[in-house]
């Protein structure tokens, strides 16, 4: 990170009130090493809430952010008052500048949570989250007020007031803070029972001086015994409420990002205001030290870049390079990201320094290998194809299919939609589809490069993880299709740069050969570098790799393709401008992009992904589990928008980025739905494979293969319910976007009901298509019963006419 350019914050703690009328004998603000709370005003000044906001509106403008996150918090928060709270609210919307959203939540105890409150939240659209550590016994172990009396009723008057319908749009969730002497299966029903939409389970704050308890009587690491005994839980309920801390594991057991600061390698892009006006780092960060989260800056006198300059907050935005020896080459530090950087503090090591391991390090590694290791991670999946050593056997790809997607699953995926569990085991199946085919692949090239084959096989058994992350990529398959469709001159390096990718991240020392062509070296997931033609020799390192050119030299560093593009609530994707077998789309792909092409891409990414979770919920969550890559592509011509998913790249999409980021957001959900029924097709028939007959899309001029319709049909299913929310958001309102998305309703939902009955009535479709064909009637048919205006029917009506030659 240069200091012209710091990574933009967007998410924001503001300090509404620094007093409590509670006493958490756990709380990090009161009962931990920083003080600083004693000096400052008990109430946030209207002028500071003005000034913060218009701090946040200008960082916002000069980042281009489509959404910015605050967190109106304390102390106790409501203690403000209604008034006050609402001011903040009012401010903060008014200074974003136009086409960024603002995600505003309020953290409480609930104790003064009433409907007065509730009435003002729903009107300012202020989200309500929750403190509560389980059921009685658990929170009046810690939660309780001065004179000792149980918070525990209070709260779940407030849990039931969120939970009424007028309300319950509002409620976010619980926060739970871990006790280890708490029952895990008594918390976890109480907590369930009050039907949360989340939960974040907390390890109670801790640093090496004053390490978290540990009763002898609950092992060596009883914080993951815990949070597995939840996990299980949790999993046998079919995962009733998201869990930030277990879906974080999952997601970077796979190579994807986390969704909390506590788990993963993710840069940290929180700021804290505090009731002064101060600017602090992360809260947690009052129980390493008396003044740890201060920064010497100011609302007044500093902008937020230059709090985004600050070391501490650098810090915790410099991933693997930032952690300890220790933790750089541990095999977990992809999910486990070092633990929560308040977490490292230890004052015996020559002036104090949080270049350790997490206190919590021997909890973390089990908790996590244990989530590895109980079929229930995307990591190595159970019905996968695990590499084996050279000159083994493969098992063919019938034995992806049992067990893979259940039944409710594929009604899921048949209606066009799929939620984040369903996705997830799509990505399973095509991770050991992708295996097999490499064996096959390998097999086929007469078993070459044994070496590369037999690491990548060693560190399977290894560091499972760091192969996972690799392979998972969407163009690591790319190769293995082309060598099996006979593309002979694609020689054995990709494969042996898959070979080095999982060698740099497993970080154990070994060496990998990697024959070079064209004058650039290319590791998938890691990046490429520019160096003569030959063999550079890739050492992956604990602190990160060597590479060894033909010449001579030595590098450190590549250059990375355009990843991390944080786009919401801890979500990354990745614009793959690098690999060279990006080309897999029918269409051109750009060049790499420059730096002005990389920050149109991040606003165009950032507010699409805005539109696609307020108008394509029910599709985004899929999106956001499944889709990893965006690949530019090159233009078309004027006035055609170009987009493509490609068959062997799952979790990429490829796009010329379009004038607009709804375009962007279309675009996005009409390709993710061909990678989506792509992995079905690989999975099960739909349709009779030996059918040879062409058949009429009705928005299409010429005849198509039965599975061409049946992807033009899954993919516009998402194209109907983009047009027709878009409609709703216009109802009664007039004007040329109005009208246009009234047309382009009529004519898609028109367009997609008769491709449905062409597909059911073609004679060749299997019991499964049948089903999948019968789930996109009846997707359609509410859409078919919305009225519209006789204008948008008759200017449907004319483009169909105008298409089919009439």
């Amino acid at each position: 990170m240069t200091t012209s350019t710091p990574l933009p914050l967007t998410q924001f703690v503001v300090k509404m009130h620094s007093r409590c009328d509670l006493a958490c004998d756990h709380c990090y603000v009161y009962e931990h090493a920083d003080s600083s709370w004693r000096s400052r005003p008990k109430v946030i000044a209207d002028g500071i809430l003005a000034k913060a906001a218009e701090r946040i509106g200008e960082h916002a403008a000069a980042h281009r952010l489509p959404a910015v996150r605050v967190v109106l918090h304390g102390g106790e928060p409501l203690l403000a008052g209604p008034d006050r709270l609402r001011r903040a609210a009012e401010a903060l919307r008014a200074a974003l500048p136009p086409g960024c959203a603002l995600d505003l939540r309020i953290h409480t105890n609930g104790v003064l949570l009433s409907r007065d409150f509730c009435a003002l939240f729903a009107e300012q659209e202020i989200k309500v989250g929750i403190s509560l550590d389980g059921d009685k016994a658990a929170n009046d172990r810690h939660r309780r007020f001065a004179d000792g009396r149980s918070s525990h009723p209070q709260v779940l008057r407030a849990v039931a007031l969120l939970n009424e319908p007028e309300y319950r749009h509002l409620f976010v969730g619980l926060l739970c803070t871990m006790d280890v002497e708490n029952d895990p299966v008594a918390v976890y029903r109480a907590l369930a029972e009050l039907r949360p939409p989340a939960v974040d389970f907390l390890l109670p704050h801790a640093t090496w001086d004053e390490p978290p308890k540990r009763p002898d009587a609950l092992g060596a690491a009883p914080y993951a015994d815990w949070l597995l005994t939840v996990h299980r839980l949790w999993e046998t309920d079919g995962r009733p409420f998201a869990v930030r801390t277990f879906e974080s594991v999952h997601r970077t057991l796979r190579g994807f990002s986390s969704l909390t600061e506590s788990l993963g390698l993710e840069p940290s892009d929180l700021a804290v205001l505090e009731t002064d006006g101060t600017f602090e780092q992360a809260d947690s960060l009052k129980t390493a030290y008396d003044g740890a989260p201060a920064t010497g800056l100011n609302v007044f006198a500093h902008s937020l870049d230059d709090l985004a300059r600050h070391p501490g907050i650098a810090a915790r935005q410099s991933g693997l390079a930032g952690l300890s020896e220790a933790c750089r080459s541990c095999s977990v530090v992809r999910s486990c990201g070092g633990g929560l950087y308040a977490h490292r503090y230890r004052s015996d090591d020559g002036g104090g320094s949080f270049d350790h391991p997490s206190v919590y390090c021997g909890d973390l590694m089990t908790f996590i290998n244990g989530i590895a290791g109980s079929g229930s991670s995307a990591g190595t999946p159970a019905v996968g194809v695990p590499v084996q050593a050279a000159g083994s056997s493969r098992p063919g790809a019938e034995q992806l299919l049992p067990g893979t997607l259940t039944p409710p699953q594929l009604d899921e995926l048949a209606a066009g939609y799929g939620g984040a569990d369903t996705i997830a085991a799509l990505g399973r199946s095509q991770l050991a589809l992708t295996r097999a085919m490499l064996a096959a692949a390998w097999d086929a090239s007469g078993q070459g490069r044994a070496e590369a084959w037999a690491l990548l096989a060693e560190l399977d058994a290894a560091a499972p993880a760091a192969v996972d992350a690799v392979l998972a990529h969407p163009y690591a398959r790319a190769w293995a299709a082309r060598r099996l469709a006979g593309d002979l001159p694609v020689g054995l390096g990709p494969l042996v740069a898959l070979a080095a990718a999982a060698a740099v991240r497993a970080g154990r020392g070994d060496t990998v050969a990697v024959p070079v062509r064209g004058g650039r070296l290319h590791l998938p997931t890691l990046g490429s570098l520019a160096v003569p033609d030959g063999e550079a020799v890739v050492t992956g390192r604990a602190d990160g790799l060597e590479v060894r050119a033909s010449d001579g030299s030595v590098h450190t560093v590549l250059d990375e393709p355009r990843w991390r593009i944080r786009l919401a609530d801890g979500w990354t994707v990745a614009l793959e401008d690098t690999d060279p077998l990006r080309d897999s789309h029918d269409h051109p792909v750009a060049d790499r992009l420059s730096e002005s092409e990389l920050l149109d891409w991040t606003g165009a990414l950032r507010e699409a992904w805005e539109l696609l979770g307020r108008d394509l919920p029910g599709y985004a969550e899929g999106i956001r589990a499944g889709l990893t890559t965006v690949t530019p592509l090159r233009p078309g011509p004027t006035g055609r928008d170009v987009s493509s998913a490609a068959r062997q790249a799952y979790g990429a999409v490829g796009i010329a980025r379009p004038a607009t980021a709804p375009t962007l957001a279309l675009l996005l959900a009409h390709e993710f739905q061909h990678v989506k029924l792509g992995a079905v097709l690989d999975l099960t028939d739909l349709y009779d494979r030996g059918d040879t007959a062409l058949y009429f899309a009705p928005w299409r001029p010429d005849p198509r293969p039965l599975e061409g319709l049946f992807q033009g049909t899954y993919a516009h299913l998402a194209v109907t319910e983009y047009w027709g929310t878009r409609t709703l958001a216009y109802d009664g309102l007039p004007g040329a976007a109005a009208d246009r998305a009234r047309e382009q309703f009529a004519l898609w939902r028109r367009y997609t009901a008769d491709a449905v009955e062409r597909l059911a009535s073609s004679g060749s479709l299997t019991g499964t298509g049948l089903r999948f064909a019968d789930g996109m009637r009846a997707t359609v048919a509410p859409w078919l019963a919305l009225p519209l205006p006789a204008a948008a029917e008759q200017a449907a009506d004319r483009v169909r006419r105008e298409r089919a030659g009439v």
